[in-house]
Parts: structure tokens; sequence; C-alpha cells
């Protein structure tokens, strides 16, 4: 007998859960801010925004910043990060680990901190264009942890909280979900520190792709 399906939609952050990229967006947003002459955030502190908006991101990582010149700061990492976006590959397994979800008839998403652009470049360079039945990004909506890009991905499938899953390497993104009544899943390979996910409730924290996809497919 197949077993019932626990979720509908399953909704994936970006960078840090499918894409290795953590050290290289903290590094990017490390040489920004010496670009500009500002203190070099500790590599604790350019992880931690990963995945937020770009303003919610430059409060953090460069407080001393005026917000008039957040634009610059802005300018100096996506510079850092366009040389060096090929660098960037998916963790091991995740297309897999995809296809085997879609083949569940799960929906499938992408919530991130990322802009339409980020994401719409990223996604004609891999293999994962036309995985996904729809996204949103930080600048067509509100950012993380705000649940505004989550509850438009329910409303957009008609599908209710309880049947929504929320997969993410940070906490942005499991009180991204908690604050949308949506269920979520950790990866502890990405931006946070597993530790500090306890407080936001996962139903379970993966130490690699391949425990995700086991978790998903048995449980999700």
């Amino acid at each position: 007998m197949t077993r019932p399906r626990r979720f509908d939609l399953i909704a994936f952050d970006w960078d840090g859960t499918l894409f290795d990229s953590t050290a290289l967006l903290t590094q990017c947003m490390q040489q920004a801010c010496a670009d500009l002459g500002l203190p070099v955030p500790s590599d604790a502190d350019a992880a931690y925004v990963i995945g937020m908006g770009p303003a919610a991101a430059i409060r953090h990582a460069a407080p001393s910043l005026p917000p008039e010149r957040y634009h610059e700061l802005g300018r100096r990492y996506g510079a850092h990060y366009m040389a060096r976006q090929d660098e960037l590959v998916l963790f091991p397994g995740t297309l897999a680990m995809l296809q085997a979800l879609k083949a569940n008839n799960h929906w499938l998403a992408v919530a991130t901190g990322k802009s339409r652009r980020g994401l719409d470049q990223a996604l004609s360079a891999t293999e994962l264009h036309g995985v996904f039945d729809s996204s949103r990004t930080a600048d067509e909506t509100r950012s993380k942890p705000d649940p505004t890009m989550l509850l438009e991905l329910m409303r957009e499938f008609g599908v209710e909280p309880e049947r929504t899953l929320m997969v993410g390497d940070t906490t942005h993104d499991l009180q991204l979900a908690a604050n949308a009544g949506a269920a979520s899943v950790a990866v502890s390979f990405g931006a946070h520190e597993h530790e500090s996910f306890a407080a936001h409730g996962p139903l379970h924290v993966a130490h690699s792709t391949a425990e995700l996809r086991d978790w998903l497919l048995a449980h999700a």
C-alpha cells in the first residue's frame, strides 16, 4: 500500500541548502566590506546574513554603513559574486533527491533571499532548470523570516500550512516556516550552526543531502 503524502508543497532555500555556496558568499561579503574600508565581518557574522534580504543583511554585516550607501556595498558584493559564481556547485545528490520528490508528486518551490535576477541566472546555468514549480525571491516579496513568500506559495498552489514543508540551512528559514504555520526541516551543512536550530522546532536536522533525501522520502 502506498504511504499517504504528509506534505503537498515542499519549499527549499537555495544557498547552503541546495548549493554549496556558504563559503563563497561569506567571502564575497567580507571582500565587499574591505573594498569600502569597513570593518570586515567575521566568518560567523558574514555567514549569518545568508538568506536574508539585502538591507537586513547589510545592517547586520556592516552596521556602521549608513543606509544611503547600502547600494555601494551591494554593488561590490555583486561584483565579487559574479566573478566567482562559476565555482558554485550543487551538493552531491541534490538533483536525484529533487527528481525523487517530483516522482512522488510533490510540488517543489524555492523560497530564497536571492534576487529574482540572481535566481533566474542560477537556474538557467544548472540542471535544476524546470525542476521547480514556482519560486519567490527577496526582491519581489518580503524577506525572511517574514512569512509572506511562503504564504504566497501556499496560496498559489492552494495548499494549507499543515501540508507545507520548508527546508533550509538557517534559522531565518526555520522561523519563516514557523511564522507561516508550516513545518520545517533543517540541514546542518550550510550557513548556520545546527545547535541554533532546536529553538525553532524543525522536524529533523539532516547532516547530508543523502540523509535529507532519505528522510523526505520516508516522512514527507
